[in-house]
């Protein structure tokens, strides 16, 4: 009888959709995985989903749902930037489902803490989003494009920045500023990994690689990369991916 084909989750951060996996989820595939790539509600296609009542306990229990509804177990739940805090607040609802959790240059906010107090006020970021959002976002959202477009995403192609910005779309100001609720479950999951993707200089960055390299229950790397790897370095992706199968 053949072994169950390993599962991975992937959570696109702010502004983005499940789109912008597409070059991680192919490679997988083709090696035997099952690939899951949620758009979080109010994003991408699921635009016309967007609200003010959208916020962060919503894009959690959307992938909370999808593991519970494809009774998904022994997941690589892996979340790029602000998906950090979903994957955390998922992990922590569903510890027993999730083998290894992937942290792409992702948000950690502690219990009671939302991404922006994380993220601090040393770059401006969370006046920037309340800013962007009172202006432009009726006081409730985000608006995607300049200074939350594929350059401010380390994405320098041509090609692939005409892409990425035709698929931004707008982003919940309450996801960025809600607080996460935990409980302190999700960190019994067995394999914890963090990639700092050092080319995009932001607030949380270096503090946090930092703390975490000193802790043993992580493993952490530093990549010479832009903040979307996932888009500019899939292959490197594909292999942190890869060295988190769990054993059947």
């Amino acid at each position: 009888m053949s072994s169950p084909a390993p599962v991975a989750v992937l959570v696109h951060g702010g502004f983005h959709g499940g789109w912008c996996w597409a070059r991680v989820a192919a490679p997988l595939r083709a090696a035997g995985w099952r690939v899951y790539t949620p758009t979080l509600t109010g994003l991408a296609e699921r635009a016309p989903a967007l609200t003010p009542a959208v916020g962060l306990a919503t894009h959690v229990q959307d992938i909370v749902g999808l593991l519970r509804g494809e009774n998904l177990y022994n997941v690589v739940l892996c979340g790029h930037s602000a998906a950090g805090p979903v994957i955390t607040g998922a992990a922590d609802c569903l510890p027993a489902q999730i083998a290894a959790l992937l942290y792409l240059d992702a948000s950690l906010p502690q219990a009671g803490e939302s991404m922006l107090d994380f993220m601090g006020d040393s770059q401006g970021i969370p006046a920037l989003f309340r800013a962007q959002a009172a202006q432009f976002g009726d006081g409730w959202r985000v608006p995607a494009g300049l200074p939350f477009d594929a350059a401010g995403f380390g994405v320098s192609d041509a090609a692939d920045a005409a892409w990425v910005n035709e698929q931004l779309t707008d982003h919940p100001l309450a996801a960025f500023a809600d607080p996460l609720v935990l409980t302190g479950a999700w960190e019994t999951v067995p394999h914890r990994r963090y990639i700092r993707c050092e080319q995009f200089q932001i607030a949380h960055g270096e503090p946090l690689i930092a703390r975490l390299e000193r802790d043993p229950r992580w493993h952490t790397e530093r990549w010479d990369t832009g903040h979307s790897p996932q888009i500019t370095a899939p292959a490197r992706v594909v292999a942190a991916i890869l060295a988190l199968q769990p054993s059947p």
